[in-house]
């Protein structure tokens, strides 16, 4: 009989970076960039809370590679010629106590709010489909080879500056419906050129950012993906042509890659999908991702609402060598030490499950938001909190902020 796997056990990655253990902090969307979208006070806050509460690795929530290109107005954006000390200043925080900070590193696509004025871009003109909601997001245009030079372009510059930052490494976001994961899904890539088509072709805007990326940063530095399981739509990017992507992955040199599922169409990341098909209450992503570990040597990590330690611990002896954990560590940011002192400690998490799955989702986040921004001003998370009024202030607040950021990015 094999020996167990302890969660709480060194994991050294392929470049060489050694993590304390293998509880990850997986990426969450803070919104607490300030008015030049850079990071300040509250994620210097935050970050140094998660740091010294236990966990091995944390990820960032999204760094975008275009500040015209936003998941929302309070994001942070890493270009060519943006202030460094801010994030030198990110990076000491979150290597607090010994642990490893990886930026997510991330387009939206065509996954931009409307009223932001943004750079609305994906492989190919199809709009976010979300019935009556469907009015929030911009059409987006077909991208031109320029453009997706340019893209290309953008991911190797973050890269090299989050090295530069003091970073241990990058996660190339290629999940969640954002712009890698639109040009690997069959629903919104329609082209006919080298970019789309069959699925080597949908892949290689994903592979040429690997490569040019590995290029630009020493062989230390860690290079991770972030990639759907599966869209969990009909007729999407699904498990096989995931098991496909992952067999070549492991041919360029990554140090692991987070497997999770859905866009917004189809929120599987929390829990709800599209196409009818049940995910575990827990780690979510579980059987898929450890099928995907029997055909790779690639370290592989999961993530997907999980709470409990037993189901950490289950985790990492089911193929994937990492677990990523995201709204418990909002909700309880030194969950791992808690851990440590009581193995049957439950992370109390809110969540809300209206018909509506739209504002479900929205609330959802919002909730999560705002124990974030109660930790970054230096407060408890509270358990208890109300979706209904989460999601109000939150959209108050994004209304001020979207204010804020069209007025600042013409500067």
């Amino acid at each position: 009989m094999p020996n167990r796997v302890d969660l709480f056990s060194s994991f050294t990655l392929p470049s060489g970076l050694t993590l304390k253990n293998r509880a990850v902090k997986a990426s969450m969307e803070e919104g607490l960039g300030n008015g030049q979208q850079l990071p300040d006070s509250e994620i210097f806050k935050l970050y140094q809370t998660w740091s010294e509460g236990g966990v091995g690795t944390i990820l960032t929530g999204n760094v975008m590679v275009d500040r015209l290109a936003m998941t929302g107005p309070g994001g942070i954006a890493l270009e060519h010629n943006t202030d460094l000390r801010p994030f030198v200043e990110w990076a000491h925080k979150g290597k607090l106590n010994g642990a490893r900070l990886i930026m997510q590193i991330n387009h939206p696509g065509r996954q931009v709010f409307a009223n932001m004025e943004g750079k609305v871009l994906s492989p190919s003109d199809v709009a976010l489909d979300l019935g009556k909601h469907s009015k929030l997001f911009g059409q987006p245009k077909a991208m031109t080879e320029e453009e997706i030079t340019d893209v290309i372009n953008r991911f190797v510059t973050t890269s090299k500056r989050a090295y530069d930052a003091g970073f241990d490494g990058v996660e190339i976001h290629a999940a969640h419906g954002y712009l890698i994961a639109q040009f690997l899904s069959p629903l919104t890539n329609k082209r006919h050129d080298k970019w789309g088509g069959e699925i080597e072709n949908r892949a290689r805007l994903l592979f040429v950012i690997i490569e040019q990326v590995k290029e630009a940063v020493p062989s230390h530095f860690s290079v991770s993906v972030k990639l759907n399981s599966a869209d969990f739509q009909r007729g999407g990017f699904d498990v096989d042509d995931a098991e496909w992507v992952v067999k070549k992955l492991s041919m360029l040199g990554l140090d692991f890659v987070e497997l999770s599922g859905g866009s917004y169409e189809s929120p599987a990341m929390q829990g709800k999908t599209a196409d009818g098909r049940t995910l575990q209450r827990e780690a979510y992503f579980l059987e898929f991702a450890a099928k995907i570990a029997k055909v790779t040597d690639l370290p592989i990590m999961t993530t997907g609402g999980i709470k409990r330690l037993p189901v950490a611990r289950h985790v990492v002896n089911s193929g994937p060598q990492l677990v990523g954990i995201a709204s418990a560590f909002a909700f309880v940011p030194n969950l791992v030490d808690r851990w440590q002192l009581d193995s049957q400690f439950v992370a109390q998490t809110k969540v809300v499950r209206w018909h509506d799955k739209t504002l479900s989702g929205l609330a959802n986040m919002a909730l999560v938001t705002s124990q974030l921004r109660r930790i970054g001003n230096g407060k408890k998370p509270k358990t208890n909190a109300s979706g209904i009024w989460a999601l109000l202030i939150d959209q108050i607040r994004k209304r001020a902020l979207t204010k804020r950021y069209i007025a600042n990015k013409s500067e």
